[in-house]
């Protein structure tokens, strides 16, 4: 009796040890979480993604979401809890390059109209200022009437109030005309 009770109790930790590893994604060798908590509010992993360039993987772009959802344009215009988040993976990544790709992302997101919304792009943009490497996180986080927290690893960095913005910075990856379309499908969970 002693052996199948303890032959069960190893079966049912080793069932939870790997049934909770299966459910985390492993992107580029970055461990993508199945849920973030910010502020309270906890999001799901909506899908996950490689951005690359040429054949250089630049980072593991993540999608969090209070409801799951493969509707991009609900996502854009949603006034619900949900985050970005960044894993640099490439060291070639540099404060300019990121800052250059942040603004042909802006600009494709919104078709060449980032007027109304320059402002809060510099704000964005000057977060890049004390410089990029291989292994950095970036969080943005949309917030329901607080804006959006740009987290870098773990300290928050900038406050951004815009829904205008929140709708082109999440449009650089989820927009008719986003910055990779294969990522697009991945952070919709396609």
């Amino acid at each position: 009796m002693k052996k199948f009770t303890l032959g069960l109790l190893l079966n049912t930790l080793l069932f939870l040890v790997f049934s909770s590893n299966v459910s985390a994604a492993n992107i580029a060798g970055v461990n993508v979480p199945d849920s973030y908590t910010y502020a309270g509010k906890t999001m799901q992993l909506n899908g996950a993604g490689l951005r690359k360039k040429l054949f250089i993987k630049l980072y593991v772009a993540s999608l969090y979401l209070s409801q799951k959802s493969k509707d991009a344009a609900t996502i854009i215009n949603g006034n619900s809890p949900m985050a970005i988040r960044l894993n640099i993976t490439s060291s070639l990544i540099s404060a300019k390059k990121m800052k250059a790709a942040t603004l042909e992302g802006f600009n494709q997101s919104t078709n060449n109209n980032i007027e109304a919304i320059k402002p809060q792009i510099d704000m964005l943009l000057a977060t890049f200022d004390k410089g990029v490497s291989k292994g950095d996180t970036y969080e943005m986080i949309y917030i329901p009437s607080k804006g959006i927290d740009v987290v870098k690893n773990g300290a928050k960095v900038a406050t951004i109030k815009s829904t205008a913005f929140k709708a082109a910075l999440f449009g650089i990856w989820l927009s008719d005309n986003p910055i990779q379309a294969s990522l697009k499908k991945e952070m919709l969970g396609m």
